[in-house]
């Protein structure tokens, strides 16, 4: 293995499935002195917004002790796997990642670890050696069998509930809520930002169940003049906790205000010697960066808007963002969804947006996963130009010829943003 491409070793030697169990993580950890022990955590889960939330977290984190060091990691990576694992708002150094990666090799081949379970043990052994204090984990699928639910945290969060990986996960969202709460844990507050009563209800009771204390988003916190633009998002927070306070950040669109509601009732939540102050949090929401979602950049005359979303929940927070959005026409939809979901509910909304669009692929989607767009095209039934390209680049080129002063928004999965963003040789913050 090349010591300065850790990364490509392990997509190339861990399996790509997906196991329940957190056996052979903490098998992973044990080999390396229990890494996961010397940091303090955040855990965050839920279908959408998990990404949000602890990116807004860390950053307040970091704004409220410059002398601390903070970890943030998050799934997937846009462009680098270095994106997962940062440290102190980095990505993680290069040396350091190559170095934990030698030494969990041999725990990685022995126990046929998945890609997940090793990423997982990295971050947390990359953490404990670059001194990391308090680390944000953002959970990766589901909760209780997460490869993550191995840290004690001191506060959890559930984001929300929707369907997504049901062939892991199930299609009940019941079920899926009582997957999603396995990461509470005894006396640790559990703040949960889902509002669909009988969602509450099964994450009250398998709070209740482990013993820890409940922090429902919509009893204890409001979201008012919310005001969306390009630049970014501003709103009023009524909190029992933090009084009413003006909130400004440069994550777009209404849902990221209650994503960060939800992020500061979850510092709130935090014991006082880990809790930072208003200020720091007025601070950190103002300067917390979340690449490929609802992520704008001017280029050359043109407005690219890039967003992962990947299902028809995080498509419904996408178009509702672009309906409060007064967005430079034409508007030229590039799309590329996995073969696996829902693509046929994901569409429509986002056509009905646009001007015209273009259909494509994203080169490192799998390709047993890649749709067939040609395919889709003929099936959609849209009154708009579309469009098949199948070669990214060539893509993006037709677009921003067809909107040279319009806008152009990049969507459909996580690939596709993150293949567009390198190809356009945009680097990720």
């Amino acid at each position: 293995m090349k010591s300065d491409d850790p990364a490509a070793w392990l997509f190339a030697r861990t399996s790509g499935g997906i196991r329940w169990g957190l056996e052979r993580t903490e098998e992973l950890l044990a080999g390396v002195d229990h890494p996961h022990r010397r940091f303090r955590a955040l855990h965050v889960g839920g279908t959408n917004g998990k990404g949000p939330v602890s990116a807004l977290c860390e950053s307040a984190l970091r704004a409220a002790q410059p002398g601390r060091t903070v970890g943030l990691y998050t799934s997937p990576h846009l462009v680098s796997f270095a994106e997962r694992i940062r440290v102190g708002g980095r990505p993680v150094d290069a040396a350091l990642l190559a170095t934990a990666m030698e030494r969990l090799r041999p725990a990685i081949e022995r126990t046929e670890a998945t890609f997940f379970e090793a990423a997982t043990a990295l971050a947390f052994l990359c953490f404990a050696e670059a001194g990391v204090d308090l680390a944000v984990v953002e959970v990766g699928l589901g909760g209780r069998l997460d490869s993550t639910n191995v840290v004690a945290p001191l506060a959890t969060a559930v984001t929300n509930v929707a369907r997504d990986h049901v062939e892991y996960l199930g299609d009940s969202l019941e079920g899926i809520a009582w997957e999603k709460a396995g990461i509470f844990k005894p006396g640790v507050p559990a703040v949960v930002g889902e509002s669909a009563p009988g969602l509450v209800d099964v994450l009250r009771s398998r709070a209740e169940e482990v013993g820890a204390p409940v922090v429902e988003l919509d009893r204890v916190a409001r979201v008012a003049d919310v005001d969306v633009s390009l630049e970014g998002t501003r709103f009023r927070l009524d909190s029992q906790r933090w009084g009413s306070r003006e909130v400004r950040m440069p994550l777009v669109g209404a849902h990221q205000a209650r994503n960060a509601a939800l992020a500061a009732e979850l510092l709130g939540a935090l014991p006082d010697d880990a809790r930072p102050s208003w200020e720091a949090v007025e601070a950190g929401f103002a300067g917390v960066r979340w690449a490929g979602r609802m992520q704008v950049l001017r280029q050359r005359g043109g407005t690219w808007i890039f967003d992962v979303a990947h299902n028809p929940a995080g498509v419904a927070a996408l178009v509702q963002t672009l309906d409060a959005l007064d967005l430079p026409r034409p508007v030229v939809l590039v799309a590329a969804i996995l073969a696996d979901k829902e693509w046929d509910e994901m569409l429509p909304p986002l056509l009905a947006r646009a001007d015209a669009a273009v259909l494509t692929l994203a080169p490192t989607a799998p390709e047993s996963r890649r749709w067939d767009p040609a395919h889709v095209a003929d099936s959609i039934d849209t009154k708009i130009p579309v469009r098949v390209i199948p070669e990214l680049a060539s893509a993006l080129m037709r677009a921003e010829t067809m909107a040279p002063y319009g806008t152009i928004l990049v969507t459909g999965s996580v690939h596709t943003v993150g293949d567009a963003l390198a190809e356009m040789g945009i680097a990720v913050p």
